[in-house]
């Protein structure tokens, strides 16, 4: 069986390996080319990957190009694997392997169908997630059922824990359709409707954080959208600060307009140390933050930093 792949994102590293390490043939692996991937959030480099399993790469702009398109014909693809990519692929892209294309959406379709599934559930509060293994169609994370695993969503996940759990079902799932598909079965079944409309696209403004939300709804959106993705934001009078991570503290009444710095929170831990910012019912403790120009503070620095009595603003 000769499989093709495309993938850019690092959810899809374990499972390429995986299948290599296998003994199935990966006629070669197409990725963005250097200067669009560098501006993906959790891109990572396939071509070291590639060069150590020995396959080859190909670099696209976009996989609908004619270039790309010819490329994947030129490999005769019995399968073709899509995992961590955010095109959106064409028919032409869709009938290049003669048993289909499979990819995987990081969520348990139908639920959260559409963009950044895990951040969505993540800043959404829900507790529980899963990833789905599709044959891909036309239509938007909407083709046959191939697989699924479920997981929990704990209080103490973040995006970045989330996709680890994905990048090990990816790994699981494929494994587990080649050796059907290799057995001369062919797994599917259709998605039911669940009615949900399609969740919108994220995008880096979207971060700002609204300090008359609640603390764990602020809690919610730091962890949801912390590296590698753009990050929560909010502004003092000294600039723009990005927040990395955060405590939430239990409801109490502050006294004080929500988005006020009240102050340090000093131990001789350093991972317990921060500022602590009022919300609408309480306050959250920022853990780590970094400036405009880039510099980190976390622990004893960040606690130093003369924040008391700042008010947060809405706009740079």
């Amino acid at each position: 069986m000769r499989i093709g792949w495309i993938g850019v994102h690092a959810e899809g590293i374990p499972a390429l390996e995986a299948v290599a390490a296998a003994g199935y043939q990966i006629a070669g692996v197409m990725t963005l080319r250097s200067s669009k991937a560098d501006r993906r959030c959790g891109s990572v480099d396939y071509h070291s990957v590639c060069r150590r399993l020995g396959v080859p790469v190909a670099e696209v702009d976009h996989v609908n190009d004619a270039t790309s398109i010819e490329q994947l014909r030129n490999w005769n693809c019995d399968l073709l694997v899509v995992l961590g990519w955010g095109q959106i692929l064409g028919p032409d892209v869709l009938n290049v392997a003669t048993l289909g294309v499979v990819g995987a959406h990081a969520s348990f379709l139908p639920h959260n169908r559409g963009s950044a599934p895990v951040n969505w559930a993540i800043i959404n509060g829900e507790t529980s997630t899963g990833n789905s293994l599709m044959w891909l169609s036309e239509g938007v994370d909407s083709g046959d059922l191939i697989d699924q695993r479920f997981f929990a969503i704990s209080p103490y996940d973040t995006c970045a824990t989330i996709y680890e759990k994905v990048a090990e079902s990816n790994r699981d799932m494929l494994l587990q359709l080649l050796s059907e598909l290799r057995a001369g079965r062919r797994p599917g079944r259709s998605q039911p409707h669940s009615g949900e409309p399609l969740l919108p696209r994220r995008r880096p403004e979207d971060g700002q954080i609204n300090w008359h939300s609640s603390s764990t709804d602020i809690y919610n959106l730091v962890r949801g959208v912390t590296r590698p993705y753009p990050g929560a934001f909010t502004f003092l009078s000294d600039g723009k600060w990005w927040i990395w991570n955060v405590a939430v503290l239990p409801p109490f009444m502050s006294g004080v307009p929500p988005g006020t710095v009240l102050g340090p929170v000093r131990s001789p831990e350093q991972n317990a140390c921060g500022q602590m910012i009022a919300t609408t019912d309480g306050a959250v403790v920022v853990l780590e933050a970094e400036d405009a120009q880039g510099r980190v503070y976390s622990g004893y620095s960040l606690s130093e930093l003369d924040w008391s009595g700042k008010r947060v603003s809405y706009a740079a």
